[in-house]
């Protein structure tokens, strides 16, 4: 049941761990990657992916949970989507604002802290 407040974000959170699973199992199962730094780019996405998932679960028992939320989705989003991207495609030029995707995540952990 998806609804709106609490509800949504633990869907939006159970969705990217069902993708987070996913391109596991298409990274375990891929015979050919680019090259080895591809796949190890692709595995260490992969964990952020997983990591952030699971942690999005539990942050609306958090006091201001809205902002930690909306943050780490945002970082999940941003920083996995574009290193998958560049994996998949050969195309480095994503790397260019991965500081700054990286830093939504640190953003939300600390409004966690708040």
């Amino acid at each position: 049941n998806c609804g709106v407040g609490h509800a949504a974000f633990h869907c939006l959170s159970a969705l990217f761990g069902a993708g987070a699973l996913g391109l596991a199992s298409y990274w375990a199962h891929r015979t050919q990657f680019p090259d080895a730094y591809g796949k190890e780019l692709f595995g260490k996405t992969n964990k952020h992916h997983f990591l952030h998932s699971l942690a999005q679960l539990g942050v609306p028992l958090y006091r201001k949970s809205l902002w930690a939320q909306v943050l780490l989705a945002s970082g999940t989003t941003s920083f996995c989507i574009s290193f998958y991207y560049q994996v998949l495609s050969g195309d480095p030029s994503t790397q260019i604002l991965a500081p700054e995707r990286r830093s939504l995540f640190l953003l939300g952990w600390f409004a966690l802290a708040i």
